[in-house]
């Protein structure tokens, strides 16, 4: 058994397989990280994923282009996000709870939407998916589709905007402290209700790799909590894109081994064993690593403007 799957490791399918698997994992963490840089933690990934997911499906549905259903799936995160907003930046409410609030309506709403549109169909209805790039002269990569390249790309522009802009860096004042910032003439609350707003899309457009690129259907309990994984692998990550990345791929290669684990060990261990590998061993990873994150020091906290 441990012959054959150091054998798997070595084949080209186990790691387009990893790939694929952190793709949408990409896109979330780094929305999750936009939004914690900014100081405002969002748990409401896991229900814009599966309303970002349903949206940018039923666009390709309805006749749309497959970019349209992107661009369809990121719009729908980013009003998401800015209920979100809306509710912990001005306001002031409560962030765990607005968050898990976000998660079932958008959930609620995707299921229903659904159901209403397609009242009488049995088997989900398919719509061609995103093609692999096979013109692209890159092992692995080459079987990917185009929203892979794009969440690698993603990594590399949040990484560039946080560290390398004056937007990035009003990011992370308001993150850090954000009365120093409002000292500095920056408006926190359009700041952090940008930065939400960001973040959200990006986690719409990681559902939408789901019906879009890895399936051609969207189907209840496809997200499957992927939206919460991303908001452990950003603490794994300690709020940086790099690592985000890093740990997405960890976390992936996780989950492909279990699945080809589970293949080649015949009956002899219960499935479910393989099942739970990937999360045992991702939290045995961010707890070695989450002792020595340092995280923003805002985070979670309300702002009031004037006040200290």
């Amino acid at each position: 058994m441990l012959l054959d799957a150091l054998t798997l490791l070595g084949t080209a399918d186990f790691w387009v397989a990893v790939l694929r698997i952190a793709t949408p994992l990409v896109f979330g963490t780094l929305g999750v990280l936009l939004c914690e840089r900014a100081g405002v933690l969002n748990l409401g990934i896991e229900g814009i994923m599966v309303a970002g997911a349903f949206t940018g499906w039923l666009t390709v549905y309805l006749g749309g282009s497959l970019w349209l259903g992107v661009l369809a799936a990121a719009a729908t995160g980013a009003a998401f996000g800015l209920l979100h907003a809306l509710l912990t930046v001005p306001l002031a409410l409560s962030q765990h709870v607005s968050g898990l609030a976000i998660t079932l309506f958008a959930t609620s709403v995707s299921y229903y939407a659904y159901r209403v549109s397609f009242p009488k169909v049995s088997t989900p209805p398919t719509i061609e998916p995103f093609a692999g790039m096979a013109w692209l002269p890159l092992p692995v990569l080459d079987r990917q589709t185009p929203m892979t390249l794009l969440a690698l790309v993603a990594v590399a522009a949040v990484a560039y905007v946080i560290y390398r802009t004056p937007v990035g860096l009003a990011v992370r004042a308001v993150g850090e402290n954000p009365a120093a910032a409002e000292g500095q003439g920056l408006n926190v609350i359009a700041i952090r209700t940008g930065a939400i707003v960001a973040g959200s899309a990006l986690m719409g457009v990681g559902g939408a790799f789901l019906t879009l690129s890895a399936f051609n259907a969207f189907f209840f309990d496809m997200v499957n909590g992927r939206g919460w994984i991303c908001v452990a692998l950003v603490v794994f990550a300690s709020w940086r894109p790099g690592k985000a990345l890093a740990g997405a791929l960890l976390f992936a290669f996780f989950d492909a081994l279990q699945l080809r684990l589970s293949q080649v060990s015949g009956q002899g261990v219960p499935y479910q064993v393989y099942l739970m590998l990937p999360y045992v061993l991702s939290i045995l990873a961010l707890v070695l690593v989450a002792r020595r994150a340092t995280y923003p020091q805002a985070l979670m906290k309300p702002y009031r403007k004037g006040e200290r």
